[in-house]
């Protein structure tokens, strides 16, 4: 078990190139009710499950996932969504299992007050395996984003997009199964095909064939469980 660090990331002006976050139609946040604490702390766990047992057509020798990056935000900032274009950042860390520029992305969503903390962690050397993440969530940014690569593959990854843990009250616990995703920026149809860069890209999708595909359906890879600490 790997423990995984959060990064308070310090604001700093200038924007990333090629849009990085995506402003989806204004949400209303609705404030929470001053009994409820102002911050509630979380241990994430990543607790992967594929391996050639579980996926076995095309599965490789060495299956992994990249190091975990990801935010706490708030309405209507998006990192990532279904149906989307993957931003630059996106695109390094789901084909090359890269924390960066997606950092810089975050970093400049915190100097417009979208964004709070950033979250990078460690990476899981080999799958099946667990990881564990603790985090701050607050009242004004309740949203938790987070991503990490499937490895080898050409853009696969999974994640949680805005997941929200503040719903009156905070949460005491959050299980969310993870099915993959493609990126839609490699055309790759395998784990381990060569580079095939899509042009144009393609929007985010959840995988629903190729070889992840058993019998009639996707097994998911894993689970991310948000549980309360404080």
């Amino acid at each position: 078990m790997k423990r995984l660090f959060l990064l308070a990331a310090a604001a700093f002006g200038g924007a990333c190139s090629g849009s990085p976050v995506l402003d989806l139609p204004a949400a209303v946040d609705v404030p929470a009710p001053p009994t409820v604490a102002a911050a509630a702390r979380y241990r994430v766990t990543l607790e992967a499950t594929w391996s050639a047992s579980t996926h076995p057509t095309d599965a490789p020798p060495d299956p992994h996932f990249s190091p975990l990056i990801g935010a706490t935000h708030r309405d209507p900032v998006r990192f990532w969504s279904p149906g989307a274009l993957a931003s630059e950042g996106m695109r390094r860390m789901a084909e090359e299992g890269r924390t960066a520029p997606l950092d810089e992305e975050i970093r400049s969503a915190i100097a417009t007050g979208q964004a709070q903390h950033l979250l990078v962690g460690g990476a899981l050397s080999r799958s099946p395996g667990t990881i564990e993440l603790e985090i701050e969530v607050s009242r004004d940014y309740p949203l938790v984003t987070l991503v990490t690569m499937v490895a080898p593959s050409p853009d696969w990854f999974v994640g949680v997009t805005a997941l929200r843990l503040l719903e009156g009250d905070w949460v005491s616990e959050r299980r969310v199964t993870l099915q993959p995703w493609d990126a839609g920026t490699d055309s790759g149809e395998t784990f381990r095909s060569p580079n095939r860069a899509s042009d144009p890209r393609e929007p985010i999708r959840v995988i629903e064939d190729g070889p992840f595909r058993v019998g009639s359906s996707v097994p998911p890879v894993g689970t991310f469980t948000f549980r309360r600490l404080s």
